[in-house]
């Protein structure tokens, strides 16, 4: 353990960060190997609350954040440096974060890794569904699929964004305009609505990410509206790219198979105290990724 790790680190929620503070958490990240970017730090601050433990120095070198739904919140970006860990850190960040929620009668949402999910099951969070990393290395021949029969693909326009929002909230189970609009524009291939007649019957957003892009949420009426909105953004997506995909869309995974993605780990979504989930199933083809919901 370094000289710096002997003392007791101070809690403390972050309203903004420093220069050397984004250097920390960014450090924490890289060293997780995540793919979180500062505008990702940037939604947490600006939407949510963002726990954090840092030295006599003022170095950060563990978090927690949290992010506010209508009657939910999510738990996410539990990180430690390696010569903190086994000391408490994050289950005493875990632990403020949950009071505060329980506070404001929030439910604790979080999407767990195989390791964690047995220490948040200790805590009392019960498995609800499960969804997969997906990854593809680079582009390969043409994906693109026609949509089906009276709907239409089409780059995202700001004249649908408040129908888009709503589409959202109603297959997501609350508002998250605000954590959308973060994602919006980051990775501009991927900003796709799906229209039928004049109403959204699906849509897809992205952004950059430290190790790949990351497409996602991806939310559609069906498996063909789906198909079409991936497909649409993969032919224009080069390099690495990342998507978290329900593990119910198996129609959906045979296709991504076909693109050359391949997994990469396994979530499990876990609720405090229930397993009941809050979303609409159908719709809930990817998620925006386990840090976010």
């Amino acid at each position: 353990m370094s000289a710096m790790a002997t003392s007791e680190p101070r809690l403390a929620v972050k309203r903004s960060l420093t220069a050397s503070e984004k250097d920390d958490v960014g450090a924490l990240v890289r060293e997780a190997r995540w793919n979180q970017l500062a505008a990702d730090w940037r939604v947490f601050l600006e939407v949510g609350r963002l726990y954090a433990a840092e030295t006599d120095q003022g170095r950060i070198i563990a978090t927690t954040a949290t992010l506010p739904f209508g009657g939910f919140a999510w738990i996410s970006m539990v990180l430690v440096r390696s010569d903190y860990r086994r000391r408490g850190l994050a289950t005493k960040l875990m632990q403020w974060a949950m009071r505060d929620l329980a506070a404001d009668d929030l439910v604790p949402v979080l999407d767990a890794t195989p390791d964690g999910r047995a220490v948040y099951r200790r805590l009392g969070f019960e498995d609800s569904w499960g969804f997969q990393r997906l990854r593809r290395e680079r582009r390969g021949a043409s994906a693109m699929l026609a949509p089906p029969a009276g709907v239409t693909v089409r780059p995202l326009a700001q004249a649908d964004w408040p129908a888009l929002c709503a589409y959202d909230a109603a297959a997501f189970g609350a508002g998250r305009s605000a954590v959308l609009a973060g994602m919006r524009g980051r990775l501009p291939a991927a900003d796709l609505v799906a229209m039928r007649s004049d109403s959204v019957a699906g849509f897809l957003l992205g952004r950059d990410g430290g190790l790949a892009a990351h497409i996602g949420p991806l939310i559609a009426d069906d498996d063909a509206i789906a198909r079409a909105l991936v497909a649409h953004a993969l032919d224009a997506i080069e390099g690495p790219l990342f998507i978290d995909l329900a593990d119910s869309k198996a129609a959906l995974r045979s296709f991504l198979d076909a693109q050359g993605f391949a997994a990469v780990r396994p979530f499990t979504r876990m609720l405090y105290g229930t397993s009941t989930r809050f979303d609409a199933a159908a719709r809930t083809f990817a998620v925006i990724g386990p840090e976010f919901g």
